[in-house]
């Protein structure tokens, strides 16, 4: 198959692209970074270097392709982002349209089925809306959980003040998982021949938020290692303090606040996958701890 992957070489375009061209697949991975290219051909994949804002490089590149791995980038940059994910879903329908590409997966969230309220999500909420206009396409969402990767901001406040903490955490039920597992998942969904399902969750453990600052303290020689969940207002005078953007701040506090309520995970809970990835909390408490050593 051609197979195209958005997202460059990050944490699940990477591995997406290893897994792909191992099974003999031409993967063509776009990257807005011309110093990308050599990393890239060294997978063995083909290197398209452009601007994910750019429909008609986008067309070109997608023209031909059997399959497109869709993902909006972070980019904290952007004042709203619920625009920028707009922009961006709505240029990978134009350009999807125009080249004819018959397989679409969507690297989305969980929590987009809901419409308000979950911060940065939102943007993926609306970026489902409007690739479910496209006519003719067999399109899946995946949806996954918090990423273990997330964790990695907590390494500081640890040291700092030997705890964790945000507007979610203690007993709060975490759906977590690995960047790798999504890549593998995304590489079943862009292979198949089965009909495809219109959303599929991602998971690779669940634990309490307590249950992970445990086991991640266990790895990093704090035992006893806690997980205090604060206010909404203390979380966010607390980020307004290390001098994050109110536009940051807000979606932060959303987004942890929806993870507390357990809103984020009402339609994962209804539509749990049947097998869960491989990594687990232990397993990447190995992880925590190499990055912690250096943080």
């Amino acid at each position: 198959m051609k197979i195209v992957i958005t997202g460059s070489l990050g944490n699940i375009g990477q591995p997406l692209a290893e897994i792909l061209v191992q099974q003999g697949h031409a993967v063509s991975v776009i990257s807005s970074k011309p110093e990308k290219q050599r990393a890239i051909e060294a997978l063995g994949a083909k290197a398209a270097i452009g601007t994910l804002e750019d429909a008609d490089f986008l067309t070109t590149t997608f023209t031909g392709a059997d399959a497109v791995f869709a993902m909006v980038p972070p980019n904290f940059a952007e004042l709203d982002q619920v625009d920028y994910y707009r922009r961006l879903a709505g240029g990978y329908a134009q350009a999807i349209a125009r080249a004819g590409v018959p397989r679409v997966v969507h690297l989305s969230s969980y929590g987009a089925h809901l419409d308000h309220g979950t911060g940065f999500i939102l943007g993926s909420h609306h970026a489902e809306r409007l690739l479910n206009e496209l006519f003719g396409v067999a399109l899946t969402h995946l949806r996954p959980g918090y990423f273990y990767t997330n964790l990695f901001s907590f390494a500081g406040m640890i040291k700092g003040q030997g705890r964790m903490g945000a507007n979610y955490g203690g007993d709060d039920p975490l759906v977590l998982v690995h960047p790798r597992d999504i890549a593998a998942a995304a590489a079943e969904e862009l292979t198949t021949t089965a009909r495809a399902s219109p959303v599929r969750y991602v998971a690779s453990d669940e634990q309490p938020a307590s249950e992970v600052a445990r086991v991640l303290g266990e790895a990093i020689g704090r035992p006893g290692l806690q997980w205090l969940t604060f206010s909404d207002e203390q979380t966010r005078r607390a980020m307004e303090q290390r001098g994050l953007p109110v536009h940051l701040v807000t979606n932060f506090v959303e987004m942890g606040a929806s993870t507390h309520s357990g809103a984020l995970r009402e339609d994962y809970d209804q539509h749990q996958p049947a097998v869960l990835g491989p990594t687990k909390v232990a397993d990447f408490a190995r992880e925590f701890a190499a990055f912690y050593e250096k943080a």
